[in-house]
C-alpha cells in the first residue's frame, strides 16, 4: 500500500519520524501542498513564503537523493487527498502533528473526517516536545525530557521512485503562482543553513549568549537565530537539544566556564520554547481571546487607525522603538527584549487590544510560530492573568541597550545627527536645533511614554481587584502554568502563592529561543 507523507512544518528528512516510520511499511509518495487559502489568513506572509522555498529546495534535493523527489500540489489539502484516492486507490497519510493556527486546525479537521470517511488511516507523530490531549501540567517536564532523549530517527536510505514529478507538481511550478519576496538581510532557509546555524552558535557565537541576549546590537550574532529553522522544521527540536547538550558537555569546566553558563541557558530556552507551544495546543482559542475573562473589556475590540499605524510604519516618535520596528521590517527578526517592548508599547502605552499587533508582527517575523506567539502576546499585554505585567520603559530601554545611540542613528536616519544623549529623546530639543541637526522630519511622541504607563498600570491592577478573577487565575496557572522546579529560580511563583499573587512565571523567555 503506497505511504503519503505530507509535510507541513517539517521540512527536513532528517529525525522525521512520519517519513521513516513510512519507509518502512511500503513505496512513499513525499507530499507538500500549497493552499492559497492559508496563506490569504491574516498572519501569513510571503516572507514566510520565501523562507519555505529555502526549505523546500533542500527538502526535495534530500528526497531526490533517496530516489523519489517531493510532489507538490496547489490546492486544498482535502481535494489532493481525494485526487489521491482515485489515482492510488486506498493509502496510508502520515504526518507530524501540528499545533498551527486556528484556520490550519479547521484543516487537520477535516482532513481527520476524510481519512475517517475513507477509511485512510492517518498517522501523526509528535513535534517537539509538545503533548496532544493535555488537560493540566503535571509530569509536563519529564515527558519533554523523556522526548528529547529519544533516539534520532535516521532518514531512509533509499526511497523506491513512485512517480516521476510531472511538471504541474514541482516547486516551481507551485513558486510561479505565489508573491516573490527578497527583504534586505534575510535569514535563508534549508537544511545546510540550519545546520551552518546551529554549528556557528554552539561553536563561537553562542558564548556570550546570555549576557549579550538583550541588546539588538549584540543579539544579532549572540542569539542562537535558530528560531525559524525550527519553526518551518528544517532542524528538530531533538536534535538541537541534543546537539547543545553534547556541546556544552565536551568544554572544560574550568577554562570555559562562561561557554558552559551560556548554552546552559539556552537550553532552558529550548524547554520554554515547545511549554508554550503547548498553550496553545490546550487551548486554541488564546489565538483569538484573552485567556482571562476579566480583561475582555479592558481594551477596545478596535483599534486607533493612526496610533496602529505609527506603531506599524516605525513612526511613534519614541527613537528606540521605532529603530526596532524599522530594524524588524527589514530582517525578519528581534531579539525578544525589544520584541516585548513593541508589544508593551502598543499594548499599554498605545492602548491598542493586542489582536491587531499580532497579526501585524505575526507577518513580520520569519520565525512566526503561532503557539509561542499569541502566547507570548498576551503575556506582554498582560491579559493572562498568571503573569505580573512588565510595562517597558521606552527611553529607559533604549538608554540601557543603545546607549551610544547607535541603533537608533542607523535605523532612525532622520536622528543620524542629533548628538550624543538626546538622540533617546529628541523632543526635549527646541525646533531650531531639531532642524540644525537634520530631525526637523522625524514625528513627536504620539503619547507622552510616562503619562501613558502610569494611566495604562492603574487601569490593568484595577482588573485584578474584581471579584472571581482569583478564581480564574488559579485555573489557568493549572492548566498551563509550568510545573518545573527551575521557574522558581527565574522568578516564579512558590507553590504556596495563588496565580494571582505571583510574579511573572515565564517572563523572562522568548519568543522563538531569542530571549
Amino acid at each position: 500500500m503506497l505511504q503519503v507523507v505530507w509535510f507541513k512544518r517539517d521540512l527536513r528528512v532528517e529525525d522525521h519520524a512520519p517519513l521513516t516510520r513510512a519507509a518502512s511499511c511500503g513505496p512513499v509518495l513525499p507530499l507538500y501542498v500549497v493552499e492559497p487559502e492559508l496563506w490569504r489568513q491574516p498572519d501569513m506572509s510571503a516572507r514566510h513564503w520565501s523562507f519555505i522555498v529555502d526549505c523546500l529546495r533542500s527538502l526535495d534535493h534530500a528526497l531526490q537523493q533517496r530516489g523519489q523527489g517531493l510532489v507538490v500540489h496547489r490546492g486544498d489539502i482535502v481535494s489532493v487527498l481525494g485526487d489521491l484516492h482515485r489515482a492510488w486507490g486506498r493509502f496510508a497519510l502520515w504526518s507530524h502533528q501540528e499545533t498551527g493556527n486556528g484556520w490550519t486546525f479547521a484543516r487537520d479537521r477535516a482532513v481527520a473526517a476524510w481519512c475517517r470517511d475513507h477509511a485512510v488511516p492517518w498517522t501523526e507523530c509528535p513535534l517537539h516536545g509538545v503533548q496532544r490531549g493535555l488537560t493540566q501540567r503535571t509530569g509536563w517536564s519529564r515527558a519533554w525530557e523523556a522526548q528529547m532523549a529519544q533516539t534520532i530517527s535516521t532518514p531512509p536510505a533509499q526511497l523506491p521512485v513512485v512517480v516521476a514529478t510531472p511538471a504541474e507538481h514541482t516547486l516551481d511550478a507551485a513558486c510561479a503562482q505565489m508573491p516573490p519576496v527578497a527583504p534586505n538581510r534575510e535569514q535563508r532557509g534549508g537544511r545546510a543553513q540550519a545546520e551552518a546555524c546551529l554549528h556557528s552558535f554552539l561553536e563561537t557565537r553562542g558564548r556570550d549568549y546570555h549576557s549579550s541576549m538583550s541588546s539588538p546590537i549584540s543579539a544579532e550574532t549572540s542569539c542562537s537565530r535558530l528560531s525559524p529553522h525550527l519553526a518551518w522544521g528544517a532542524l528538530s527540536m531533538r536534535e538541537v537539544v541534543q546537539a547543545t547538550r553534547a556541546a556544552r558537555s565536551a568544554l572544560d569546566p574550568a577554562q570555559c566556564g562562561g561557554h558552559r553558563r551560556a548554552l546552559q541557558s539556552f537550553l532552558g530556552r529550548l524547554h520554554w520554547h515547545c511549554h508554550f507551544i503547548q498553550k496553545l495546543e490546550s487551548e486554541p482559542r488564546l489565538e483569538f481571546d484573552n485567556l482571562h475573562s476579566a480583561y475582555d473589556d479592558l481594551r477596545p475590540e478596535g483599534h486607533n487607525p493612526a496610533l496602529l499605524e505609527a506603531w506599524q510604519t516605525g513612526r511613534t516618535g519614541l527613537p528606540f522603538v521605532d529603530a526596532c520596528m524599522r530594524y524588524l521590517h527589514n530582517t525578519g527578526w528581534l531579539n525578544f527584549r525589544m520584541r516585548a517592548m513593541l508589544v508593551a508599547v502598543s499594548s499599554y502605552h498605545l492602548w491598542l487590544h493586542w489582536r491587531a499587533p499580532a497579526l501585524f508582527l505575526a507577518r513580520q517575523f520569519t520565525d512566526y510560530e503561532p503557539g509561542i506567539h499569541y502566547s507570548q502576546m498576551q503575556m506582554q499585554s498582560g491579559t493572562t492573568g498568571i503573569n505580573t505585567p512588565r510595562i517597558y520603559n521606552p527611553v529607559k530601554q533604549g538608554r540601557d541597550h543603545d546607549p551610544d545611540g547607535q541603533f537608533i542613528r542607523q535605523w532612525v536616519p532622520e536622528l543620524a545627527g542629533i548628538p550624543g544623549e538626546a538622540v533617546h529623546e529628541p523632543w526635549t530639543l527646541s525646533a531650531a536645533l531639531r532642524r540644525r541637526h537634520g530631525a526637523a522630519e522625524y514625528p513627536d511622541p504620539v503619547v507622552d511614554h510616562l503619562t501613558a504607563a502610569r494611566r495604562a498600570r492603574q487601569q490593568i491592577w484595577q482588573v485584578r481587584k474584581q471579584a472571581g478573577y482569583r478564581e480564574e487565575a488559579d485555573a489557568i496557572q493549572e492548566r498551563h502554568g509550568s510545573r518545573r522546579s527551575g521557574m522558581r529560580q527565574c522568578g516564579g511563583p512558590s507553590p504556596r502563592k495563588r496565580a494571582s499573587e505571583a510574579p511573572a512565571t515565564q517572563q523572562a523567555f522568548d519568543w522563538g529561543l531569542e530571549s
